[in-house]
């Protein structure tokens, strides 16, 4: 099981990026799938949520600006992201709760590849 990330890259101040990030492999149960950033020095931080059912949560900073969603039949989770701040510059990673065949449905955290987004004032 991997996790697939893109969409990063280099926007302005008020642009709008979308990532991506698909779970590859085959006959997976996916609980709640999360994005986190990490910006220079400081710690990873929880970004948003989603379960399996839909249900969301975004931290405060984001609310209103950034929204996650997810594609259950392809595994993969967005993070829509309008009004880009440069202190939403951060490399940010997906994150996935997953019961899959390989591991007899124990369920385990997968982590993505970072990806770099910068913003530009």
């Amino acid at each position: 099981v991997q996790l697939q990330a893109s969409g990063g890259g280099l926007v302005q101040a008020g642009e709008s990026l979308r990532l991506s990030c698909a779970a590859t492999g085959s006959r997976l149960r996916i609980n709640t799938m999360s994005w986190y950033r990490q910006a220079p020095g400081n710690e990873r931080e929880l970004v948003a949520s989603i379960t399996s059912g839909g249900d969301a949560n975004h931290l405060d900073s984001v609310k209103g600006r950034f929204t996650v969603s997810r594609d259950n039949a392809k595994n993969t989770v967005y993070l829509q992201m309008h009004s880009l701040r440069p202190e939403d510059t951060a490399v940010y990673y997906c994150h996935a709760n997953i019961r899959d065949p390989y591991h007899d449905y124990v369920p385990l955290d997968y982590w993505g590849r970072g990806t770099l987004v910068t913003v530009s004032s």
